[in-house]
């Protein structure tokens, strides 16, 4: 096989908190929005929002002693599952509503996404790309559930219950009728220009429902 060269990248993406990804959605998040973290784990994108863009910040996460510490820094989170918190509130209750690298986790995706965009204006979405390069490698020559730095599990003790490609997600967005407003794609603390379900890591979406 002949060796992958990786796409020439554009500039360096900032970190926010450690995470490339967190700086992509501190970039899409306009000030004093009003904006819902699904997921949130303890509260720091939230808490970083709230200090740096005067957002009007909510959470849901599911592990009790990340609520807690979450609550203890000032952020406000509600201890439940995602579509349980999503079925309390109504439509267009948020600005945005957000889940980082939690799609790949929820037992229903679709659902989950459905219901941001009813109870958010936009959402946005960043997952891990199951279609890179080294993790198409990794199972065409070990034959096995690829374990890579993006997917370090084994099979049987990975929270990923759905493996999911930049193409997965723009062929969904196309078949339920939603607007990409943009779409950002990482390798490492690099923007991939082209060819991302190839060559990104990391896919960043901004949806909103076609009026």
């Amino acid at each position: 096989m002949a060796a992958l060269t990786q796409p020439r990248t554009e500039p360096f993406v900032l970190d926010v908190l450690g995470r490339s990804d967190y700086a992509i959605i501190g970039e899409l998040i306009p000030p004093n929005s009003a904006v819902l973290d699904l997921g949130c784990g303890e509260g720091e994108l939230l808490a970083w929002l709230a200090a740096n863009k005067q957002v009007k910040a909510r959470g849901v996460e599911l592990s009790g002693p990340k609520v807690r510490k979450a609550i203890a820094s000032g952020v406000s989170v509600f201890h439940g599952d995602l579509l349980d918190a999503l079925a309390g509130y109504p439509d267009f209750a948020f600005d945005y509503v957000i889940l980082s690298q939690t799609l790949q986790e929820t037992a229903e995706p679709l659902k989950v996404l459905r219901d941001m965009l009813r109870c958010g204006r936009k959402a946005i979405v960043a997952f891990p790309n199951f279609g890179h390069w080294r993790v198409r490698v990794a199972h065409l020559f070990t034959g096995r559930a690829p374990r890579t730095k993006l997917f370090p599990y084994d099979w049987y003790d990975s929270p990923n219950i759905h493996f999911l490609t930049v193409t997965d997600f723009e062929a969904l967005a196309a078949q339920e009728g939603w607007a990409i407003e943009r779409e950002i794609f990482i390798a490492g603390k690099h923007r991939v220009p082209v060819l991302p379900n190839l060559f990104a890591e990391t896919a960043v979406f901004l949806i909103s429902r076609k009026s």
